[in-house]
C-alpha cells in the first residue's frame, strides 16, 4: 500500500488582514464527493462571506480549485500550492473572506490566501499513512527510554504504554523498519527483550515536529 502524508485533524484558522477577515478551514476527505460536502457545507455556513475559495487535493487524482470572484490566480491556486508543497492529499481546505472595504492587490491576495491555507494546515498538523507493524514488548524501566530513542530512530512511535512490574508498550514501526528494530531491541537488552509482531495496519499517524 501506497505511503502518503495526510491532515492529522480537522482544523482551522482566522486572521485578519487589512480589515478583510480571512478563515481557513481544512479536512481529511477520502473522496471527492467528501470534499464537495465541505465545500457546499461552508458555502451554506458563510453564505454572507464575500468568497469561499477552496482547493482539494484527492489520492486518486481528483484534483480541483477556485478563485470564486477573486482575481484569477489570486487565491484557490495559491491555496493548492500549499497542499502541494506539504505534500498532502485527501485534503479540502476552504478560505472564507469577508472582505473589509479596502483593496489588497493581486499581490496581496495571493499572500493571505496563502497564509490562511499554511496556517489552517499548522494547526490540523501531519500524518503519515502507511503500513505499520504493531510489536508488543514487555520492556524493563531502566531500559524505557533507550528503548524510546532507538524506536523514533527509525521511524516508530510508541503507541501504548501499560505500567506495571514491567512497562507493557505497543511499538508501532513502519513495516520497511520492522526486522532491523527487533534486532535493535535484542542488542539493546544483551537479548532480554524480544519484540513480538501483533499485526499489520494500514493508517495514519502524526508526524513529529
Amino acid at each position: 500500500m501506497e505511503e502518503y502524508l495526510v491532515p492529522t485533524r480537522d482544523a482551522a484558522a482566522e486572521f485578519v488582514e487589512r480589515r478583510s477577515r480571512f478563515i481557513g478551514h481544512i479536512w481529511v476527505t477520502e473522496t471527492e464527493a467528501e470534499a464537495l460536502e465541505r465545500i457546499k457545507s461552508m458555502r451554506e455556513k458563510h453564505w454572507d462571506a464575500t468568497h469561499n475559495v477552496y482547493a482539494y487535493l484527492i489520492r486518486d487524482g481528483a484534483m480541483r480549485y477556485s478563485d470564486d470572484g477573486e482575481p484569477q490566480g489570486t487565491a484557490g491556486m495559491p491555496v493548492l500550492e500549499v497542499l502541494r508543497r506539504q505534500q498532502l492529499y485527501n485534503v479540502c481546505c476552504v478560505v472564507t473572506r469577508y472582505f473589509g472595504g479596502i483593496l489588497l492587490g493581486a499581490g496581496g491576495l495571493v499572500r493571505a490566501y496563502t497564509r490562511a491555507a499554511r496556517e489552517a494546515v499548522e494547526a490540523a498538523g501531519i500524518s503519515e499513512k502507511r503500513v505499520w507493524t504493531k510489536i508488543g514488548v514487555q520492556c524493563p524501566y531502566h531500559l524505557f527510554d533507550r528503548l524510546r530513542q532507538q524506536t523514533e530512530e527509525l521511524g516508530g512511535l510508541v503507541d501504548k504504554a501499560d505500567y506495571g512490574a514491567q512497562i507493557d508498550l505497543t511499538i508501532m514501526v513502519p513495516q520497511s523498519a520492522a526486522d532491523g528494530y527487533l534486532q535493535r531491541l535484542s542488542e539493546l537488552s544483551a537479548g532480554r527483550v524480544q519484540g513480538q509482531v501483533l499485526s499489520q495496519e494500514y493508517r495514519a499517524f502524526a508526524k513529529k515536529p
